[in-house]
């Protein structure tokens, strides 16, 4: 069994029947910057949704390295594990994991399951329903693993979360200024924005993620319609 420990950020979410999204691009200067674009371990954005083709099916998409320029090609690294945890009696505790390892050019998913283990640190468990798929490599048609039940993939793609960043600046430093705080003034001299605009500027398009998704049956999470989920990344010791 391989052990790997919690080295970066988790994100949370509450899951019922919809969709669900949180996203958190670059979370410190250790993990990247607007210029750099972010690392393998940072998560930027964190899915989960009943799957349009298949309301039996729940799917969940791990993205990381946000802000790759296009053209840039990412290997995805052998010692990062993405970990999908699933709570279901609300003690914020994991019951299940799915978790995601790269070997020789290809993802391999295991779970869920329960974990050996809880917390900071866990181990590969492979005694669950397995799924493997080669990594899609850039620019290429989707390559989706199939087995047990479960779908994956895993490659870079362009990123889908959209969000005018430079406008909430602008609108926070507007909100920080009413509150009396010292802020810098907008570049352009004008008064600062207190909304968004109508449809807004796309800041991260034609930028790149990295992608893992994995799509399993609601009868492996267990018989609760209603769970707790985050999402980890976690590199070996």
């Amino acid at each position: 069994m391989k052990k790997v420990v919690f080295v970066l950020c988790a994100t949370f979410i509450s899951m019922g029947y919809y969709f669900i999204t949180a996203a958190d691009h670059i979370d410190a200067p250790a993990v990247g910057s607007l210029t750099a674009g972010s690392s393998l371990s940072d998560i930027t954005d964190y899915y989960a949704f009943e799957s349009p083709s298949n309301p039996d099916n729940y799917v969940f998409v791990c993205n990381t390295s946000g802000l790759t320029a296009p053209g840039t090609d990412i290997t995805l690294s052998s010692n990062i594990m993405y970990e999908f945890n699933i709570d279901n009696d609300g003690d914020n505790k994991e019951d299940l994991v799915i978790q995601a390892v790269f070997r020789d050019g290809q993802v391999h998913v295991f779970g869920p399951t329960a974990p050996s283990q809880i917390g900071l640190a866990s181990k590969i468990e492979t005694g669950g329903a397995t799924v493997s798929a080669a990594v899609t490599a850039l620019g290429e048609s989707a390559v989706v693993g199939e087995a047990a039940g479960m779908k994956v993939f895993a490659g870079q793609r362009d990123d889908p979360f959209f969000m005018d960043f430079f406008k909430f600046v602008d609108i926070v430093n507007g909100a920080g200024k009413a509150l009396g705080l010292e802020v810098a003034d907008p570049a352009n001299g004008e008064a600062y924005a207190t909304s968004f605009d109508a449809p807004g500027a796309d800041t991260f398009a034609g930028s790149n993620v990295m992608s893992v998704v994995v799509e399993v049956p609601k009868s492996s999470l267990g018989s609760s319609s209603t769970f707790n989920s985050w999402l980890e990344t976690k590199t070996k010791s």
